[in-house]
């Protein structure tokens, strides 16, 4: 018998613990699996030795349930990227070496593109060492859904259901006052604007909202931005933007650069923050009304309490998936969610190379965009209709959603 090792990294989201719950639930029905451990703050933990056994505390339906509808990162995470083992095996010699004391066969790594390079490396290294009694699989999580040969990723349904009824509400809000005003609402997503895309959802219901829609797809031009305004303005008295926060000029420059330089995390990635500010500024001076400018930041990463069902079952389903897979023997792949239709909305589970994934970016099709590069089509709308269908019970305590803490 062998043991099972996961592990969770990258940034939060409200379906990544339902993807733990499914290497759990697949390992406890496995009669080959004997501990089942969890790596505190991703690979970190593993290297630091910070491992904690996850067979008790998760052995009963209850904790399981509760572990679905609790947000952000149960084990907790990181963003660290390990050298490459040309530069130096340290990292890599420590990761099998706990392995082999642990006697674990099986290591599930929960995240997005960066985690996936982890992946990448880890099974490519015991690729070339001939290490074949350890099994390295990727299971993601980005509510960036910027992850390649999948058709979309767990976390991100949840958290364009988010965005959806956010813009809903910041319509109901607006729509109050007589007085022209703008409001410019900043969506995460870094280089993919696919959440931001997903602010159209918000009119399904007859908000009208959001009015103009930027994606990071797009070059983005200052003067073409304000004669869409003007436009807009023309016809309604309020109206509501919504803008990717990699938003970038026609050189590929972010449009933020020209405020301040801007650090960088671990991985090289620009920190984003600042272009609905930006915004703001040159809207207050052009437009001349009422002009707000909003960052749902963190908020639209860890909204259990409006999750979607669809997207915490496909996370669950993941999760189980990827652990059967590596339990089955496989390695080095990544597991996928594979439409196969839309309406009816079908999917199924394969496993793709993660040579094929790791370090690569999914985009928003051109073709998704419509010609004036300020809203998107009907595909998109077509796309996204599936992924924030159905709500989840949520167990609440003393008025606010319980969750459930592994140490």
């Amino acid at each position: 018998m062998k043991n099972i090792l996961v592990a969770q990294s990258g940034g939060p989201s409200a379906a990544i613990n339902a993807t733990l719950c499914g290497v759990v639930e697949e390992a406890l029905a496995d009669r080959n699996i004997d501990r089942i451990y969890g790596a505190k703050n991703g690979i970190i933990g593993v290297l630091s030795e910070h491992l904690i056994e996850l067979n008790d505390v998760l052995s009963n339906p209850e904790p399981l349930q509760l572990l679905c509808q609790t947000p952000s990162s149960a084990l907790g995470s990181c963003r660290m990227k390990l050298s490459h083992w040309e530069e130096s095996t340290f990292e890599y010699e420590k990761t099998i070496q706990i392995f082999r004391k642990y006697n674990i066969g099986y290591f599930i790594y929960i995240g997005g593109n960066d985690s996936m390079d982890t992946v990448y490396k880890l099974a490519e290294y015991c690729r070339m060492k001939k290490i074949d009694d350890i099994c390295i699989v990727g299971a993601p999580k980005t509510i960036d859904n910027d992850l390649v040969e999948t058709d979309h990723c767990p976390g991100f349904g949840s958290a364009a259901k988010y965005i959806a009824a956010t813009f809903s509400e910041i319509a109901c809000d607006c729509n109050v006052y007589a007085l022209p005003s703008i409001t410019i609402v900043e969506v995460m997503g870094r280089d993919a604007g696919w959440l931001t895309a997903a602010s159209a959802l918000g009119r399904l219901n007859g908000s009208g909202a959001p009015d103009l829609i930027y994606l990071c797809e797009r070059p983005f031009d200052v003067d073409q931005f304000l004669t869409d305004v003007r436009e807009k303005m023309a016809e309604k008295h309020s109206i509501i933007i919504a803008v990717s926060e990699g938003l970038r000029n026609e050189e590929g420059d972010y449009v933020t650069n020209t405020l301040k330089d801007r650090a960088v995390d671990a991985f090289g990635h620009k920190i984003l923050a600042g272009a609905s500010r930006f915004l703001e500024e040159i809207l207050r001076q052009e437009i001349g009304c009422k002009v707000r400018s909003i960052e749902l930041n963190v908020m639209q990463r860890c909204a259990s309490h409006l999750a979607s069902a669809a997207d915490i079952h496909e996370a669950r389903l993941i999760g189980m998936a990827a652990a059967d897979y590596a339990i089955s023997g496989g390695s080095g792949k990544m597991a996928c969610l594979q439409r196969v239709s839309t309406n009816p909305y079908r999917f199924t589970v394969d496993f793709v190379d993660i040579t094929k994934i790791a370090n690569r970016v999914k985009t928003v099709p051109e073709e998704w965009i419509n010609e004036a590069g300020n809203d998107v089509t009907q595909e998109m709308i077509d796309y996204l209709l599936p992924l924030i269908q159905g709500e989840m019970p949520c167990t609440y305590k003393n008025g606010v959603p319980v969750h459930l803490r592994l140490y």
